[in-house]
């Protein structure tokens, strides 16, 4: 098996019905299965879901890392893709991405271009690490306005073309490819992300192990982002969006900044939560 194909699924079985559905009329010349996590609450599982390609597990949510290494446990395939269930493929963009992976044997997570979809890009496909400075520049719009700026633009690595296969620190967990030794030579995703994050840690410890993260420009996919999982003003989400933040700062970065800096980057978390939780109030 070339590619184990592994996606969640949480209450998004229509959604989910259409990415494999794009999965099996774009990808041809690879021999590939496809795993569905389901962690679903509603009628939207899927464990008899009529195809030669699909494997299905049920799972209890224990968040996005966690459906995911679920799924990567019974996966044959020599790569896993994770990809979202609210995402489309095209052109063939599997075989592209598991021929550059064959051939670029230091490459340790690959990404493919992510277009949202009116057609521009989903940004979280290209990015920096969060490093206090990096994200200072990002909130304060200073990429926007320096987008070939290294040091502005660290965060959304706007000085590269999207158009450009480079080199980046991090790619979205809405389309992850990577080894599935080294995947389990890392253990997985960190399962104390119950979701966002996860994707970034990940790419952290690849590099950490001196593997490159591509940004694979040649493969293209659409992401209709904000449909899965649940409804992104839901203080649910909001609060694991923000809590996201301070597990990724508490394990990568506290130990290199001082007490004033940690601080700092806290009452800023805290204060961009509680502002959002007002924005969204009774939506």
């Amino acid at each position: 098996m070339d590619l184990s194909i592994i996606i969640v699924n949480y209450n998004t079985k229509d959604l989910t019905y259409q990415t494999i559905d794009s999965i099996i009329k774009n990808t041809h010349g690879i021999n590939y299965e496809i795993i569905v996590a389901d962690n679903s609450t509603d009628k939207s599982q899927m464990c008899n879901y009529d195809s030669q390609y699909v494997k299905t597990c049920k799972i209890e949510n224990h968040g996005f890392g966690h459906g995911c290494n679920s799924g990567a446990k019974i996966a044959e395939g020599k790569y896993l893709l994770f990809l979202n269930s609210d995402t489309l493929i095209h052109d063939n963009a599997l075989l592209k991405c598991a021929e550059y992976m064959r051939a670029n044997k230091d490459t340790g997570i690959l990404g493919a271009r992510i277009l949202l979809r009116d057609g521009t890009l989903d940004h979280g496909c290209k990015r920096g690490f969060p490093t206090p400075g990096a994200a200072l520049y990002y909130y304060l719009g200073l990429d926007r306005k320096f987008p070939d700026s290294r040091k502005y633009g660290a965060y959304r690595q706007t000085y590269f073309s999207e158009s450009e296969t480079n080199e980046v620190d991090s790619v979205s967990g809405a389309f992850l490819m990577i080894n599935k030794n080294l995947f389990e030579e890392i253990n997985g995703f960190d399962e104390a992300f119950f979701m966002y994050g996860e994707d970034l840690d990940l790419c952290f410890r690849v590099k950490e192990k001196g593997y490159k993260i591509i940004y694979f420009a040649d493969a293209v996919i659409t992401h209709l982002k904000g449909q899965s999982g649940l409804h992104k003003s839901s203080r649910t989400v909001i609060f694991h969006f923000y809590d996201a933040m301070i597990i990724f700062y508490n394990k990568h970065y506290k130990n290199k900044y001082s007490i004033v800096v940690t601080t700092l980057i806290y009452s800023t978390i805290k204060i961009k939560y509680w502002l959002t939780l007002l924005k969204h109030k009774g939506k």
